[in-house]
């Protein structure tokens, strides 16, 4: 074999290797408009659903149960503990994870630069029907610690994460109490949201 041959090889190889090196740079920094960028944000929804799902299950399972009833549940989260990975995959800046309630579990991410859209492939509220049917995000007194979104011209109250705070297993407690009022609360020292519902009060 020539020279000639051979240096024309090694360059063929070098090139497709530097190609491939860039490829998965772009994979490692989720920059603007890479199939990385996309995929995270695909990522991070399908935790926001999953997260919905769980709370949702957990209300429903206690209202079934009836008045003393009591459920716990574990939701194992990633995209919606990191603050990176949120700001990356969605374009915002200063993310906060935010819950409401009203016939089922509405969850999504705030920041600045935050667009609320519920329908279509753009989608970043997602909702997860409950057997409890209530109408709680219009009640500031519900949540703790409190926040708002605006949706169209509707003003939805909720509870607000510091995605930080949020451990690895969150621990979500439901429970049915008629000597009480509705209440969400989150502990960031424990890593718990603790529901508290009362369908006659």
């Amino acid at each position: 074999m020539r020279r000639g041959q051979i240096s024309l090889e090694f360059m063929l190889v070098f090139g497709i290797l530097l190609i491939l090196m860039v490829y998965s740079v772009n994979n490692i920094t989720f920059q603007s408009g890479s199939p990385s960028t996309e995929n995270l944000r695909i990522q991070v929804s399908l935790e926001e659903k999953a997260l919905a799902n769980a709370i949702s299950g957990t209300v429903s399972q206690v209202y079934a149960q009836g008045a003393g009833a009591k459920a716990t549940s574990y939701v194992k989260l990633t995209f919606l503990r990191n603050p990176q990975y949120l700001s990356s995959g969605l374009g915002i800046t200063g993310p906060q994870i935010f819950i409401s309630y009203a016939n089922g579990t509405y969850v999504t991410v705030t920041g600045n630069g935050y667009v609320p859209i519920m329908k279509g492939g753009n989608k970043t509220v997602f909702w997860s029907r409950a057997l409890y049917s209530k109408t709680l995000y219009n009640d500031s007194q519900v949540w703790s610690p409190s926040g708002s979104i605006t949706v169209n011209t509707t003003t939805m109250y909720g509870i607000v994460i510091d995605p930080t705070t949020i451990p690895a297993v969150l621990k979500v407690v439901v429970m049915w109490d008629p000597a009480s009022t509705d209440s969400w609360v989150y502990d960031p020292n424990l890593g718990e949201l603790k529901i508290t519902i009362n369908p006659g009060g």
